[in-house]
């Protein structure tokens, strides 16, 4: 997997939309978070555009994307926020300029697209905090997503959750949001799961959605080689008036139980305050005991 430069003070940062629209006019915080760091920001041309519930017509949101893929002294997007559109214009873009000078992608939910398509072509990406998240999230957080892009040393230690199986596996770390990663299944962004480290989080979803999203990652393979899981938040989960019986921690076990792989619950990523940042595509190592589960990135 190809790593981007790391970012260095006086880089430039692109923020744009790529989903939903964001027109509140409030991503000062954000942009005092890179000044604070050193970088310069541009603000993209989709930021500000309103097409119904997306940021600008999907031609918009490509074009915008694209000057910032093809532009040299652009190190770095990050999406504004997510929701859903992404998929509307990922066969539309050309990574050719990209792949020429390869830059972080950063952002998450939505954004599985992305992670997931420059997986199958072999670049990493930012798994993190989004400019709308940056008034509400924790320094850890927003610290993380530093360290990642600068290419500092990035490791988790948290204490063990109950539920979490046992075990240590090395493994190249993909997946991100479940309801993206079951939607891209059968499409040329879908990933390869064999021998990998899977993550998963996902928000706002009734139960049994969760089930179906599971049972169809069981049933295309997925779960077949993969060597661990690592689980981040399941997040504002819905019931339908007669329960399903299980909350989305419960289901997710359900489905695996037979899989002898080690299990992360409760990892501190996904759509809560606590978003930390995950390097898509990179080698890690987990080790989960009684006490407290690790995961590493390796160099």
């Amino acid at each position: 997997m190809i790593t981007p430069a790391a970012l260095q003070k006086g880089d430039t940062v692109a923020i744009v939309a790529t989903a939903r629209k964001y027109t509140d006019n409030q991503l000062q915080p954000a942009i005092d978070l890179l000044h604070s760091w050193g970088l310069e920001v541009v603000i993209g041309k989709s930021i500000g555009l309103d097409n119904n519930q997306l940021a600008g017509t999907d031609e918009e949101r490509t074009a915008d994307f694209q000057t910032q893929l093809d532009n040299p002294n652009i190190k770095a997007i990050w999406c504004v926020k997510g929701g859903y559109g992404t998929v509307r214009i990922i066969d539309a873009l050309d990574f050719t300029k990209f792949k020429e000078n390869p830059k972080w992608i950063v952002g998450f939910s939505d954004i599985t697209v992305l992670h997931n398509h420059l997986n199958t072509l072999g670049y990493k990406t930012i798994h993190g905090i989004m400019p709308v998240s940056i008034p509400r999230a924790t320094a850890e957080a927003k610290e993380t997503l530093r360290e990642a892009l600068f290419n500092e040393s990035l490791s988790y230690e948290i204490p063990s959750d109950p539920m979490n199986r046992t075990g240590a596996a090395k493994g190249e770390l993909v997946g991100g949001n479940l309801s993206i990663l079951y939607s891209l299944f059968g499409s040329p962004s879908a990933i390869d799961c064999h021998e990998k480290i899977l993550f998963i989080e996902d928000l706002d979803e009734y139960l049994y959605h969760i089930d179906r999203m599971m049972m169809n990652l069981k049933r295309n393979g997925c779960l077949e080689s993969i060597k661990g899981i690592v689980v981040g938040s399941m997040t504002k989960m819905k019931d339908n008036e007669i329960p399903w019986g299980k909350n989305a921690v419960e289901i997710i076990q359900d489905v695996i139980k037979n899989y002898k792989i080690p299990v992360i619950y409760n990892f501190p990523a996904g759509h809560i305050l606590d978003n930390r940042a995950l390097i898509l595509g990179n080698q890690v190592s987990i080790e989960v005991t009684l006490e407290k589960s690790t995961l590493k990135f390796e160099d």
